[in-house]
């Protein structure tokens, strides 16, 4: 085994474990992938004040999302095809997060299912992401499901009301389970630990979906379902009606602009989250860390303010939380540990986060994550 000192280790190793078609659809973007580039890239260009003497003892990275205690500004954001990377993968991500002590944020279109991973992690809270499906009595289900499962916060997703062309996903002949073409056959023998994983659990399909609508109840009548299904004319409305429906702490993620940030005050929301989707939707959009300081400006007194896209370290995350997020989401770093080592692999992944975030934060002068702000960051690089 490789000695792991960073994200990129663990990318390195899944990229190893997992099949092209589950890795490239985890480590992609849409068209020339220049907005998933970026939103790491940009991260590395805004540069940290460092200081010396001063008292670097009992540190704390300790904080809250809305309202939930966290160990760190940091939560895993939700990722569809997560039990793909690995066998049971949301149940792994969801009990790592749980050890932790920060918040696991279920998809829509997961592998394992809402009442999977609350009976898994003894019903502990945790998060669902929400996709608008046309079948509107299949979205109040699924809202009342998450109700029923203890979730603590819903996250509404706004920036996939149509799906933006991913070119890898296409070549690949992406579907779970996977189709046993020639190709994917060959791949998948050269991924032992992933097939034994696979071989070992009967969670192969969309575990929220096929069960749950009529007529769905196999993978082939599932892709004609979610072809038809994703709402274009998801709007503010429905938010409102969402909102009331669900009754709890609502997160609204994929705003990228002011005018969209001040109507989601105007909605009612809790928090929202300044994400491109990790640039798998809107090729040429700016990026996440790019677009926070002037969401932060506009509405940052109003409503919480949270981001993700290219996170890929603990430096990352200060760095955002300098720029006013109050919380943090990882997505591509945590299916990297996921591939690379299971549950192990999230764990260290959080762990390698946390020391990274805590080290930093004390060279720049800090010792509580509360009290960083923009005056850890050199002036002209943000």
């Amino acid at each position: 085994m490789p000695v792991i000192t960073n994200i990129e280790d663990l990318r390195v190793l899944a990229q190893k474990r997992v099949p092209r078609m589950f890795y490239d659809y985890a480590d992609s973007g849409s068209w020339t992938e220049s907005t998933y580039r970026a939103n790491e890239s940009d991260f590395q260009k805004i540069k940290l004040r460092q200081r010396v003497a001063v008292n670097m003892e009992n540190r704390s990275t300790a904080t809250t999302m809305v309202g939930q205690k966290v160990a760190m500004p940091v939560a895993i954001a939700p990722t569809g095809l997560t039990g793909m990377q690995h066998a049971d993968g949301e149940i792994l991500a969801a009990k790592s997060a749980k050890k932790f002590g920060i918040p696991f944020t279920l998809s829509t279109m997961s592998i394992c299912s809402i009442e999977d991973v609350a009976k898994e992690t003894g019903n502990h809270p945790f998060w669902f992401q929400l996709y608008v499906m046309k079948d509107r009595d299949y979205i109040e289900r699924l809202i009342d499901r998450a109700k029923a499962a203890n979730c603590s916060a819903l996250v509404l997703t706004l920036d996939l009301q149509i799906l933006g062309q991913r070119h890898k996903d296409l070549k690949n002949g992406l579907s779970a389970p996977p189709k046993l073409t020639v190709a994917n056959i060959l791949n998948m023998m050269t991924k032992p630990r992933w097939g034994l994983g696979m071989l070992g659990t009967k969670r192969h399909g969309f575990g929220n979906i096929i069960g749950h609508v009529k007529g769905v109840e196999n993978m082939g009548s599932l892709s004609e379902w979610t072809a038809k299904q994703f709402d274009p004319g998801l709007n503010w409305g429905d938010v409102e009606w969402i909102k009331k429906r669900w009754g709890g702490k609502l997160i609204l993620k994929g705003i990228q602009d002011v005018e969209d940030a001040r109507l989601a005050v105007n909605s009612g929301a809790d928090a929202l989250i300044v994400s491109n989707h990790g640039g798998r939707q809107l090729d040429g959009a700016e990026s996440s860390i790019r677009a926070l300081p002037q969401i932060v400006d506009a509405v940052g007194q109003q409503i919480e303010v949270h981001m993700d896209g290219g996170i890929r370290s603990g430096q990352d995350v200060l760095k955002a939380r300098a720029l006013g997020a109050q919380g943090t989401y990882i997505g591509r770093a945590f299916l990297y540990g996921l591939g690379a080592m299971g549950e192990r692999g999230v764990d260290k992944v959080l762990e390698i986060l946390h020391k990274e975030l805590d080290l930093t934060m004390a060279f720049c002068g800090h010792t509580r994550i509360d009290t960083v702000n923009q005056g850890i960051l050199l002036p002209g690089t943000f």
